[in-house]
């Protein structure tokens, strides 16, 4: 990255040129620049030219959209998962980011002035079902009466007066882990109710162990809801056997998109790569990053989790597309996250491929030979911010 000297006339704030400079919405891919101007996109491709106040010159990199991260855990305290959005998700290219449940009925208030109204990178909400959303050590449904859809009902509502517009939908969580001894078809009966209540979509964590089987609980999915984990090896995940099941076919065919989720324990290359073989992609790549990812060697990002599913199988433009217009659109966000055509959001990120970088490892601890994508720096409306290490906390 070599910084060129300011211009007396400045028509651009910032040009990035780039080696090769990709967008999955408007179809530019080649060598190019992207010019910003007053945090937005002025203009992108190969013809950009003109003297800005500021020149990156990144000929090695990849340069696109900033990356959309349609699951992971955004916070600062309360949530026993919590991240800083600040610290470790922009730096690596995520600038928007969906929190899946990080806040409930009772610190939904808490979570807007704490996380999403200060944040730099952009934070949309999936708010919990469970009224005291990841706070709680034992799961965030684990308590019956914490399982309240008329309290969600009401704080969304009361949001939304408020101006708000950061809550994209409703998170339900029926895994064990979160469900603890509470009924899980009661939590997810309660989060349908809330979610038909408010007009707003699901991210659906469902229950991946032999008491209910995914094919009863995915008919109760609505168009427009999301599946996240869909590459979890588990007793009812998306294969049966080495095949797709059926109602996994007939949930997407009726509209239900389904989400990566990697996170600790739910991702493994096996179920990928039966299921990429057999044309059944992901609409989403997401992290699900949380605390216990923190200070991990290799880092836990979105451009080492993007090239997990090029190593198994994906085209490299179906893999782009699942984490910038893809999961933008799902969001309600298309035009201005996700794109780099002029007028949208100044949101890029810079990669760079490392093809001696560590061994892609599954959460089995399942190996692929091969090469990753990593982050240089990211754009978040027009300002610099530069990958750096992480700390651990």
């Amino acid at each position: 990255m070599v910084p060129m000297p300011a211009s007396t006339e400045a028509p651009f704030d910032l040009v990035i040129h780039a080696g090769r400079v990709l967008c999955p919405a408007t179809g530019l891919d080649g060598p190019g620049a992207v010019a910003v101007r007053g945090g937005r996109i002025a203009a992108a491709g190969p013809s950009v030219s003109g003297p800005a106040r500021e020149v990156l010159r990144l000929p090695r990199a990849l340069v696109l959209p900033g990356l959309v991260d349609l699951h992971a855990h955004p916070a600062r305290g309360e949530s026993r998962y919590g991240v800083d959005p600040d610290r470790h998700l922009l730096p690596y290219g995520t600038t928007t980011v969906l929190a899946q449940g990080e806040a409930g009925a009772l610190n939904l208030a808490r979570y807007q002035a704490t996380v999403i109204e200060p944040s730099l990178t952009r934070v949309r909400l999936a708010v919990n079902i469970g009224r005291r959303g990841e706070a709680p050590a034992d799961g965030s449904c684990a308590t019956a009466e914490d399982v309240d859809a008329r309290a969600c009902v009401e704080a969304v509502r009361a949001n939304q007066k408020q101006g708000g517009e950061a809550i994209w939908g409703l998170s339900v969580n029926v895994s064990q882990a979160t469900c603890g001894p509470t009924d899980p078809r009661a939590v997810m009966a309660a989060g349908l109710r809330a979610a038909e209540e408010t007009g707003l979509p699901l991210l659906f964590g469902p229950r991946r162990a032999a008491d209910w089987a995914l094919a009863d609980q995915l008919p109760r999915l609505r168009p427009g809801d999301v599946v996240t984990y869909c590459f979890t090896d588990c007793a009812e995940g998306l294969l049966d056997g080495e095949r797709v099941r059926d109602a996994v076919w007939a949930a997407r065919e009726r509209g239900i998109r389904f989400d990566v989720g990697h996170g600790m324990g739910s991702f493994d290359f096996r179920v990928a790569e039966r299921a990429i073989a057999q044309g059944f992609l992901p609409d989403a790549i997401s992290t699900d990053r949380y605390g216990r990812h923190l200070g991990l060697t290799p880092r836990h990002d979105l451009p080492r989790t993007l090239s997990k599913l090029l190593a198994a199988g994906m085209r490299e433009p179906d893999v782009f597309t699942r984490v910038t217009a893809g999961p933008a659109a799902l969001l309600g966000l298309a035009g201005e996250v996700g794109t780099l055509a002029p007028g949208a959001g100044a949101d890029v990120a810079a990669l760079e491929w490392n093809p001696t970088a560590a061994p892609l490892r599954d959460t089995a601890g399942a190996e692929r030979p091969g090469g990753v994508w990593e982050p240089v720096l990211t754009i978040r409306a027009g300002r610099v911010i530069h990958a750096a290490a992480e700390a651990s906390g």
